[in-house]
């Protein structure tokens, strides 16, 4: 990266790149014409964004004073976007010490302004009342407010967004509970923010006065308590309506134990985030506003917000989850880095056969599936399906295919629908029955390190609210007879096609 800061752009180093905010921050900025380092403690998490080559990358941590120095040479502004939340017992002292080096190594470095993304804290409860998730992030910005660096500190509450762990909490409470007995705590006032609108709040802080340092309160423009966001995100997703019963027995450790059961959320994020949750978080001014104007149209209401988290598995969970193709670049979807619990839950069957064919051959058994060709295992079961579905209204099994031999995007095939298809490789197929939930099945041909031929195969269930869940649990049985089926018998209709070979049975 140039030291040059005459141009345009800015010079912006970005720490906790590989996480929630960090990793969406980073194109945003890119963007708005500014040229972006990162710093990670593990440089290969970043290799799979689709602008990893457009950034520089340092091996780094923020409480190693050596590597930051190095990071920050050039920078103008610099992001502070970790926290050790997670980490342990005594992640406020490792919150608090990361804090001072980083502030430290900003000033020798000649830094313009810092920006940090801390917790809104709510009006009249003195610091040392706060939970100490909340505590920790006030202090984080009490002490890069107090460097010599000018600094930005924006506090935010819960972040609806795809990815973000209160979001993942509430999604995953209204998903799978249609009746809860809640903590208290679910009338607790809160003022949630789409993530799009935290990231336009931290790219526009980058060039903010150079006298301005300060903190800001940002949010969106609804004011709600968490039981109506469990209400409003489970209408917005098209489920039944909750019945929520709040106690007022439920502890915050009770009430995280209870999370721990019901999400697949760490313990050690979920407990600190619950904590906050007693504490009413609602913004005292909107003061950001003078110098990072609002969109037209105003900051994302609510249901717009979930909305656009919810877009993500319709649309883009797919192709980026369980493949390796790039990432679409909007702050509602997803990115490799994300953890296996963001986004809700994804049920799959996956398998794999050697094959004693070539690509080619395997490819032509996998692009002729369906239709009179069938599905190469169990006719009778797939035909029950079929009338099954047709039975709820669905299209069953009557459409058939196109082209007895050739599939290209947006073929019906029975009942599923062509999603994407990379000829000789990739056969994605997306289903169109009847069912509580979204449903892939993925077909691959492929070579493996030895040169062998690779057959694999995937089918992935996203439930939709408990009664999906409880469908993939009642068929689960099932999917060895089925697809461990089909599995075979492609492999063994490739070897019988392949010259040389005689024909072999497949089974019933």
């Amino acid at each position: 990266m140039s030291d040059d800061r005459t141009g345009h752009g800015l010079n912006c180093l970005v720490t906790g790149a590989t996480g929630y905010i960090g990793g969406r921050l980073v194109p945003e900025l890119l963007q708005a014409g500014h040229r972006v380092r990162c710093l990670a403690r593990t440089p290969r998490k970043l290799r799979d964004h689709p602008w990893a080559g457009d950034v520089d990358v340092v091996r780094g941590d923020v409480t190693d004073a050596g590597s930051l120095t190095a990071a920050m040479r050039g920078i103008d502004v610099a992001y502070y976007l970790v926290h050790a939340l997670g980490t342990g017992r005594d992640f406020e002292e490792t919150d608090r010490r990361a804090a001072r080096i980083f502030a430290e190594r900003a000033r020798a470095a000649g830094v313009r302004r810092i920006v940090y993304l801390g917790g809104l804290t709510p009006a009249g409860v003195p610091e040392t009342g706060l939970s100490p998730h909340l505590r920790s992030r006030a202090e984080v910005g009490r002490i890069l407010l107090a460097s010599p660096v000018p600094a930005t500190v924006l506090r935010a509450a819960v972040i609806i967004g795809s990815g973000s762990a209160s979001f993942e909490i509430l999604r995953y409470l209204t998903e799978r509970l249609p009746v809860m007995v809640t903590p208290s705590w679910v009338r607790t006032r809160i003022q949630p923010i789409a993530v799009r609108d935290v990231l336009r709040a931290l790219v526009g802080s980058a060039r903010m006065p150079e006298g301005v340092n300060r903190a800001f309160d940002i949010g969106g423009p609804d004011i709600l308590t968490y039981r109506e966001m469990m209400l409003r995100y489970g209408a917005v997703a098209g489920l039944p309506h909750r019945v929520i019963l709040p106690v007022p027995v439920l502890t915050p450790r009770l009430s995280s134990l209870w999370i721990g059961l019901v999400t697949p959320v760490p313990n050690a994020i979920a407990r600190p985030l619950t904590e906050s949750l007693r504490h009413e978080v609602v913004c005292r001014e909107r003061d950001i506003t003078r110098y990072v104007p609002d969109p037209p149209g105003g900051p994302v209401r609510f249901d717009e917000a979930v909305a656009l988290a919810l877009r993500r598995v319709r649309e883009a969970r797919v192709v980026t989850r369980w493949s390796s193709a790039a990432v679409p670049g909007a702050p509602s979807e997803p990115l490799p880095t994300d953890p296996d619990w963001a986004g809700g839950s994804l049920y799959t069957d996956s398998r794999e056969l050697a094959v004693d064919a070539s690509p080619g051959t395997l490819w032509r058994m996998i692009e002729g599936i369906g239709g009179d060709n069938g599905w190469y295992s169990h006719p009778r079961a797939w035909a029950v399906r079929g009338r099954l579905d047709r039975l709820v209204g669905g299209v069953g099994l009557r459409r058939g295919r196109r082209d007895a031999a050739r599939l290209r995007i947006g073929d019906s095939l029975d009942f599923w629908r062509v999603e994407e298809i990379e000829p000789g490789h990739l056969l994605r197929l997306r289903a169109e029955m009847r069912l509580p939930g979204l449903a892939w099945l993925e077909m691959r041909a492929e070579t493996d390190e030895d040169g062998r031929t690779c057959y694999r195969q995937r089918a992935l269930f996203h439930p939709h609210g408990l009664l999906g869940h409880a469908y993939w649990w009642s068929v689960s049985p099932f999917h060895a007879l089925v697809f461990g089926g089909m599995a075979r018998n492609i492999a063994v209709a490739a070897e019988a096609s392949q010259p040389g070979y005689a024909r072999a049975g497949v089974d019933a």
